[in-house]
């Protein structure tokens, strides 16, 4: 028992390092600037969806256009500032963004 309580703080541990360790990079300018960058993707998004309800088709397409300009120049930011893990999951943000297009036949 106490071995796997050893074993679980030492995780717990090394958890709160790397959370400690990602907010600081967090704080730097640039990945700031990145998170601003995924928020307002986030809104494009919300935003597409509601316009795909009403049938704005065009401004659909639009809308899904400005949310991958968002997206790629947070994944460039996140590079800068050397959070590259956050930058490989935008990837696939940027994956799903094309399939959402080709659903909406934005191509």
């Amino acid at each position: 028992m106490r071995a796997s309580s050893a074993t679980l703080l030492r995780c717990l541990a090394g958890s709160l390092a790397g959370l400690a360790l990602t907010s600081s990079a967090l704080a730097l300018p640039a990945c700031l600037e990145a998170q601003r960058k995924v928020d307002e993707a986030n809104a494009l998004r919300f935003q597409a969806r509601q316009e795909a309800r009403l049938g704005n088709h065009d401004r659909v397409c639009d809308t899904l256009d400005e949310v991958g300009d968002r997206y790629e120049d947070a994944r460039d930011a996140f590079e800068q500032c050397g959070e590259g893990v956050v930058a490989i999951d935008l990837r696939s943000e940027l994956r799903g963004l094309r399939i959402a297009k080709k659903i909406n036949r934005c191509d």
